[in-house]
């Protein structure tokens, strides 16, 4: 009984991996290393391909005894998705549905799947239920979205049942700084705020300081990267238990703005985080924070670590892997 994690190498992934194998459980890395490291999995099995690949996803399979699987393998700037939108359909819904097939025609019917909150564009209002309109506005969430609706048809034809986690906004790193974010492959706001701090960038660029908030940046929902590995040994438990096919949202349900990051983060770290106000980016809702309500009933689920927790492991992490994973 082995979980089958692709994208184990990366951020999430890593953290992910590395809580599966604390918890006891056999687990086989599936990852492309284009955006992952080989250290991130430390001592796990790690198999160098392609989700895509059915033939090496069919042996992995067989040999490692695969039961369940984690689907992390994604491409995930926003931007980019806008500039080279081919290479977001191929993979994230390509690759992603010859998995699927694959995974289902070798006897694999339970997977988590690594959705986004970005599925729901700028919500209507929050926090944010699983019943909230699915409204993507980039090429980027809308893969997420089409890979959720590919998932519930593997479903009726295929018996894959799945949880599809729609992430908000994973930050911070393991509390012993052994595995983290590399900043190299971000541009999440708590390690460009890091980077700033520890003077590996030029001043933080903080779009807008007028919307209608406290301190006039926007609102969002950080969690914990532990939190969120949790909730994907939550979602396997569910599945093995025989737990319906679902979309969960991810997140703590406290928003935290910009400026709350970086006060924060001058607090832990002792330094001054250099910043300057520009002008605001597009698309850009003003506040965006999860209700975790369904995560609780339905996987038992919460958020345990706080803000502070989140700053302090990214900070001990980013402060002594200056250069993340270097050229491992």
């Amino acid at each position: 009984m082995t979980v089958l994690v692709t994208g184990g190498a990366g951020y999430i992934g890593s953290h992910t991996v590395r809580a599966l194998r604390q918890a006891g459980r056999a687990v086989v890395v599936l990852d492309t290393l284009e955006l992952g490291h080989r250290a991130a999995v430390l001592d796990a099995p790690l198999v160098v391909g392609d989700v895509a690949d059915a033939t090496l996803v069919a042996r992995l399979c067989g040999e490692y005894g695969v039961t369940q699987a984690v689907h992390f393998a994604a491409y995930k700037s926003v931007g980019e998705s806008m500039q080279h939108p081919a290479k977001y359909w191929a993979n994230n819904v390509g690759s992603a549905a010859v998995l699927f097939e694959t995974l289902a025609r070798h006897g694999v019917h339970e997977v988590v799947f690594s959705s986004s909150c970005s599925v729901y564009g700028t919500p209507p209002s929050v926090p944010v239920t699983e019943d909230a309109p699915i409204h993507p506005e980039s090429v980027y969430a809308e893969t997420k979205a089409v890979a959720e609706r590919v998932l519930a048809w593997f479903e009726r034809t295929d018996g894959l049942r799945s949880v599809s986690l729609r992430y908000f906004n994973a930050a911070g790193a393991s509390a012993d700084a052994v595995i983290g974010e590399d900043w190299a492959f971000s541009i999440n706001l708590v390690p460009v705020v890091m980077k700033a701090a520890l003077g590996r960038s030029g001043p933080l660029k903080v779009f807008g300081d007028d919307y209608p908030t406290p301190d006039g940046t926007c609102i969002r929902d950080y969690i914990h990267v532990d939190d969120l590995a949790a909730a994907h040994l939550a979602a396997l438990d569910h599945l093995a238990a025989g737990g319906a096919t679902t979309a969960v949202n991810v997140g703590t349900g406290t928003g935290s703005s910009v400026m709350d990051i970086i006060h924060a983060t001058e607090r832990i770290s002792g330094r001054q985080v250099p910043y300057e106000v520009v002008a605001r980016r597009d698309g850009d809702p003003v506040a965006s924070f999860a209700d975790p309500e369904h995560a609780a009933q339905v996987l038992g689920w919460r958020a345990t670590r706080t803000l502070d927790d989140i700053i302090a492991s990214a900070w001990a992490w980013h402060s002594t892997h200056p250069d993340g994973y270097g050229a491992g």
